[in-house]
């Protein structure tokens, strides 16, 4: 279950927020400003964030940590097993550094303050396309 994407294979990424309007605003930055993205779904509570990233088998996973049924360490704990190389960026409300420990250390690629560090979300994802194109399947 390695990333496996290349310049002709689109990064699939999940969004798992339950705010339609940053669901909207994060698809809409996806497709304006990340070539190489695809936006293959999304859930606005914890069952349909596992259950979404289960079928889906995204490259990167956009996670908010307050969520209906439960919080985005929820999810984090319950997939990251089983989805090693999954990309996960935490997008949240409440950037509190007891929060950042506990999801970098449950296995997030980043913690990110929706407030003051939305703006990073598409820098890194082009970042990671970059890296993994470069990647070729010989070297992994």
């Amino acid at each position: 279950m390695g990333r496996r994407f290349s310049r002709k294979k689109k990064m699939k990424i999940f969004i798992a927020d339950d705010s339609r309007v940053i669901v909207e605003r994060l698809a809409d930055l996806l497709e304006e400003e990340v070539p190489g993205a695809q936006l293959v779904g999304q859930a606005g509570d914890v069952p349909g964030a596992i259950s979404g990233v289960q079928k889906m088998m995204p490259d990167a996973l956009i996670l908010d940590l307050q969520m209906p049924g439960g919080s985005g360490l929820d999810v984090l704990r319950a997939i990251r097993t089983d989805y090693p190389h999954l990309y996960v960026l935490i997008c949240t409300n409440y950037p509190y550094p007891q929060y950042r420990e506990e999801c970098l250390h449950a296995g997030a690629n980043f913690f990110l303050d929706k407030t003051a560090e939305f703006e990073k979300i598409p820098v890194i994802l082009r970042e990671l396309i970059q890296k993994e194109t470069k990647v070729s399947p010989t070297t992994r």
